[in-house]
């Protein structure tokens, strides 16, 4: 029923505070604003979130009734806008969002005179660019800084010149730590004052993030997600984002973990079982009587895994674990006790004895039915008990020799698990144990650790742990994702010949979050994710046959076989070590200096100019193509007559197999371009440092060398059959000739299409192709919302299209403009070669809002952003 009230915003002072106050949920729901309090506790913080905003334009009195009548069904198809209180970027989403920002800028002061202005405070961690070049050595960190630096100094000349024209923005210079980590341990406040103008107003800290792990936060409790870089822009200029109010299924834990089971087996066992459900655009949110037993850093391991099982969010309601983080992370006690007020005043602080929410679903999962655990050999969901891991291996050979399904790369990486001081403790004590029974790792094994922040490397050095990790070859090489976004470095001398060679089918072991083919290392086909222990353990097996539930690691000096059990440490072993620690003496230092960088970023030069003065066309840093009329326009005005498919692929395409990843060969589409550009080989790089080059990023898209293109039978990577001639040619040829032709172009695939990172490059490869349109069985939420974003229809048919082509058909799509809308249709049409008619179907328009319909009718989101922008009040800042 509408409530005759103009408005639900209940001002309420905090008790026991000076002068702050809240926008109250307990009393908007006596005044009529519906049953708030008993909503899940994730879209409570929505409901504080909607009355802080309520202004009856972007949030309207209708947007917090639906929320309020939402415990009715458990269920809503309303949509209300979302502002959050801050962004976070990593630098290589967060390099390309700046270059946009930028580009905007100059065309807003070139039309009107003065410039943009960033509407919400962001941050930007550096820490996609360090690789492991130097490992097994003490030098190693400061050697793989250095050519960090040397890689990407262009790159990093641009963040400071950012930095000084954006006030809003705060950059961690590289070597700091990963962005999410670093969001935990630093950044989030969960309860601030959100804004500059009313600064005695609390409300809940929540945060998007261009990188689809911005859910780890949610371990911390706080409101935020993943979102593309294009998204992200938007929100920076002051755009709301418009979601339907979510979906929550409810996880109830109950039972307990058994002794020395990791929150790395509890997240990737928690992966595969709630990949069973269909999560996509769906909040998941945790309860149960177990869930008090679950620390932040185990929580925040679960919550990172959130993309992997389809989940919008991870989220963990606030109790005495969150405000025991908080504490122990150095927060200063005052904030600690402005935090329980305000989450006690709103009915948020959770107790064991409070009644259960109301969801959409709940699932059981039992703590108890966890044991060790590894996730591969491609797929973040294929967990494994360690007995089942060697049947997992093509031609696995035991031995203690490099040959099938040898340990090529075993890395301690990724903020996954690297938060989590117990499993790092756990790894510390457990190389110890190996390094007294005189255990060591074999040679063929490349072996690095790469915390996501410097607490992380100080606590184990402070346990006097570091140094038998260092004996084991597990040296500090860098302060950043490394492996675990494919930044490993080459192998060991002479081992990656011998793979190719012998075509050795090897593998690596990783703490980190995704393990898709061609990720990790294009000479591994087989990746696994474990627990820091266990990617010791495997380090020291040196081969993926081995049965750690059962086998021997190894043999000590004296012949005795050793096993894993033999060296596993004790519980009670780990918690006298982390007692020991003054962890939050660490904490509190880190996050006074989390922006200081070194010597090498202080030396930097920066461009003082209100315009950033980019490079020429084999540069770094170029002007960004998307303003341009040529990018911009429109794809949709008209019906689709004649299109071509430039690719037909299969289930589970990630942004890994469409975006530019990796280092550039000489011999790919990107190399030989620049060599064209006079180039030298050596200084090709990899498309990451050329991220902001879009002649070399558009070489790149769709060429990752395991992808299968249905147009082709025998041939992987980057290439399309040319219809009708039949020529067999790169995919940027192809879609060269097709522009030149006049023939419109859409790209065939099957489900969970887009899955994976968050990388914008993916959409913008696929829009600088000419690609019109995406047909698939079913959409990741990041990529379809960035397809979006640049002018791409996503479209859905349960149909296998993909298997019902042979390629050489024409492709009409009819129903244009008017079913470019929320549920909007439209008809392909299949002729074959001679024009006649081989199928009708109707296919869904994945078109969730009204504002995304506006993103295609304008060609993009940016050209939207920059129409708004130019009517804007002038300012000057």
């Amino acid at each position: 029923m509408r409530s005759s009230r103009d408005s639900f915003r209940c001002r309420t002072t905090l008790p026991g505070t000076q002068g702050y106050v809240c926008m109250s949920i307990v009393e908007a729901e006596r005044n009529g604003a519906g049953a708030l309090t008993r909503l899940p506790y994730s879209l409570r913080v929505l409901a504080e979130h909607l009355l802080r905003h309520e202004d009856g334009e972007v949030v309207r009195q209708e947007d917090i009734l639906a929320l309020g009548a939402w415990p009715l069904t458990g269920s809503s198809a309303h949509s209300v806008g979302f502002m959050p209180a801050r962004v976070l970027m990593q630098d290589a989403a967060g390099l390309p969002v700046l270059a946009d920002l930028a580009a905007l800028d100059e065309e807003v002061r070139a039309q009107r005179g003065t410039g943009i202005s960033l509407k919400l405070p962001a941050a930007l961690v550096v820490d996609h660019a360090v690789e492991v070049d130097a490992s097994g050595t003490h030098a190693a960190l400061s050697t793989n800084l250095q050519l960090e630096f040397e890689r990407h100094g262009k790159r990093y000349e641009f963040l400071k010149w950012a930095a000084q024209r954006f006030p809003n923005l705060r950059i961690a210079p590289p070597g700091i730590g990963i962005c999410h980590q670093l969001n935990l341990e630093v950044l989030s406040d969960l309860v601030s004052a959100n804004t500059a103008d009313n600064p005695e107003l609390l409300g809940f800290d929540s945060v998007l993030g261009t990188d689809s792990h911005t859910t780890m936060v949610n371990g911390l409790s706080v409101f935020g997600w993943g979102v593309g870089g294009i998204e992200a822009t938007a929100a920076l200029l002051g755009e709301p984002t418009v979601m339907r109010i979510p979906d929550v299924i409810g996880v109830r834990l109950t039972g307990e973990l058994k002794p020395g089971v990791q929150a790395a087996d509890l997240a990737l066992t928690l992966t595969a079982a709630l990949r069973e459900h269909d999560l996509v655009q769906r909040v998941v949110e945790f309860c149960g009587p177990a869930l008090g037993m679950l620390s932040v850093p185990d929580r925040a391991s679960i919550a990172n895994m959130a993309p992997e099982y389809g989940a919008t969010m991870a989220y963990f309601p606030p109790d005495a674990q969150t405000l025991a983080y908080l504490r122990r992370t150095g927060r200063p006690r005052e904030h600690l006790t402005l935090v329980e007020r305000f989450l006690r005043a709103q009915g948020m602080y959770r107790e064991a004895s409070d009644p259960e929410p109301r969801f959409t679903k709940v699932i059981d999962f039992d703590l108890g039915s966890v044991v060790a655990a590894v996730a591969g050999p491609s797929l973040p969901q294929q967990c494994r008990t360690l007995s089942e891991v060697p049947a997992t291996i093509v031609s696995a050979e035991m031995g203690r020799a490099l040959t099938h399904g040898a340990v090529v790369l075993a890395a301690i990486t990724s903020c996954t698990n690297t938060s989590n001081p117990e499993a790092l403790v756990t790894a510390g004590l457990l190389a110890r144990n190996a390094v007294l029974r005189g255990l060591r790792v074999p040679a063929w094994v490349k072996t690095s650790f790469a915390p996501g922040s410097r607490v992380a490397s100080e606590l184990l050095s402070a346990a006097g742990l570091q140094r038998h990790l260092d004996t084991l070859g597990f040296h500090v090489v860098g302060h950043g994702c490394t492996t675990c976004m494919g930044n490993s470095g080459p192998l060991l001398p002479g081992v990656e010949a011998r793979v190719k060679d012998e075509r050795l089918s090897v593998a690596a072991v990783l703490s980190g979050n995704r393990n898709f083919e061609g990720r990790i290392h294009p000479a591994v086909r087989s990746a696994y994710l474990a627990s820091p222990a266990l990617v010791v353990a495997y380090a020291l097996a040196g081969n993926l046959a081995v049965d750690l539930s059962s086998a021997p690691l190894g043999n000590s000096p004296e012949g005795a076989a050793v096993r894993l059990s033999d060296i596993w440490p004790a519980p009670e072993d780990v918690h006298a070590v982390l007692e020991g620690i003054q962890l939050e003496s660490h904490f509190a230092a880190n996050r006074r200096v989390w922006q200081l960088g070194s010597v090498e970023w202080d030396a930097l030069p920066s461009a003082d100019s209100a315009q950033y003065p980019w490079e020429g066309r084999a540069g770094y840093i170029r002007r960004p193509p998307f303003l341009e009329t040529a990018v911009k326009r429109p794809l949709l005005s008209a019906d689709i007559v004649g299109a071509r498919p430039l690719l037909i692929l299969g289930d589970a395409i990630t942004t890994d197999h469409i975006s530019p990843v990796s280092r550039i060969s000489a011999t790919s589409t990107a190399g030989r371009w620049l060599q064209e550009q006079g180039i030298a080989a050596a200084s090709y790089g990899t498309f990451s440092a050329r991220r902001l080059n879009h002649e070399v990023m558009l070489r790149g898209g769709f060429a990752n060398p395991r992808l299968r293109n249905h147009l082709l039978s025998d041939t992987e990577g980057g290439f399309t059959r040319l219809l009708p001639d039949g020529d067999v040619v790169p995919v940027h040829e192809a879609a060269q000739v097709y522009a030149k032709r006049g023939v419109p172009t859409i790209v065939i695939a099957g489900a969970r299409y887009g899955g994976g990172s968050a990388r914008d490059w993916a959409a913008k490869v696929t829009r600088l192709l000419g690609v019109r349109a995406v047909i698939a069985n079913s959409f990741e939420r990041i990529h379809r919302a960035n397809l979006l974003a640049f002018g791409i229809l996503p479209l859905e048919t349960e149909e296998d299209l993909g298997g019902m082509l042979t390629g050489d058909e024409t492709l009409d799509l009819g129903g244009l403009p008017s079913a470019l809308r929320p549920g909007g249709e439209l008809t392909l049409t299949i002729r074959n070669t001679d024009g006649a008619l081989v199928k009708h179907m109707r296919l869904a328009c994945r078109i969730d809002t009204v504002v995304e319909a506006e993103w295609l009718t304008s060609g993009g989101m940016l050209g939207r952003v920059l129409d708004k922008l130019l009517l804007e009040p002038r300012t000057n800042p």
